[in-house]
């Protein structure tokens, strides 16, 4: 190879190199929810495929909070929990397969937000417990139907081992093992995946409309 073919190589690589640029982080797309707008959610009992049949009324204690903090309203979960129940709509199948439009005329909502619990389990391995909330999040229209947002969260807790050696050392272990499969926390986790799941920059939901940033968040949703 010629010494002047070297030069365009070598030049051909600096302009090649100039013109790489960052992978932008996720993003979602927020067009359909920009245009609808809406102002109050409508949170429904989630459909629970986990092994732990309290798992959905635990959950629901979760999610109000950061909704609220977001900047939307969100109907009190126990009031719309018992009047489902009362249209004979107390199973979360019936409610996720209903239509969106007949639960917005129900309370008056602008969205209807759907939560699957695919994980809410602890796994017991010789001297360590992991508490897994795995959760699938939809937001969508009573208007259109349409899905306005979508989100999936995984979150595990191990436990560290605390003992300094020995057999009282790995007893300790044991028991705290046991103690924990017995009687998991979950709520630090589901607080943490409904934190990731609505406040996360490019795919959580934009600031609702009692937030002063409302529409102003573009350059991050």
């Amino acid at each position: 190879m010629t010494c002047a073919a070297r030069v365009m190589l070598t030049g051909l690589a600096l302009a090649l190199a100039g013109c790489v640029t960052t992978v932008p982080p996720a993003h979602s797309d927020f067009t359909q929810l920009r245009t609808e707008a809406p102002h109050s959610i409508l949170v429904v009992p989630a459909i629970n495929s986990s092994m732990a049949v309290n798992a959905p009324d635990y959950y629901l204690a979760t999610i109000t909070i950061p909704l609220a903090e977001r900047g939307y309203y969100v109907f009190p979960v126990n009031m719309v929990k018992s009047v489902l129940a009362d249209d004979g709509l107390s199973d979360a199948n019936l409610v996720h397969a209903a239509d969106p439009h007949r639960l917005g005329e129900m309370f008056g909502a602008d969205a209807v937000l759907y939560v699957s619990i695919d994980h809410w389990d602890a796994k017991y391995v010789v001297l360590s417990t992991t508490v897994t909330v795995e959760l699938h999040y939809s937001l969508k229209s009573t208007h259109t139907g349409l899905e306005l947002w979508k989100n999936h969260q995984t979150f595990t807790y191990s436990p560290q081992s605390s003992s300094s050696g020995g057999l009282a050392g790995l007893i300790a272990d044991a028991v705290a093992a046991a103690v924990t499969k017995a009687a998991p926390n979950y709520m630090p986790l589901a607080n943490q995946a409904n934190n990731m799941a609505i406040n996360t920059k490019g795919t959580g939901l934009p600031a609702g409309p009692y937030l002063p940033t409302y529409g102003k968040d573009a350059a991050d949703f």
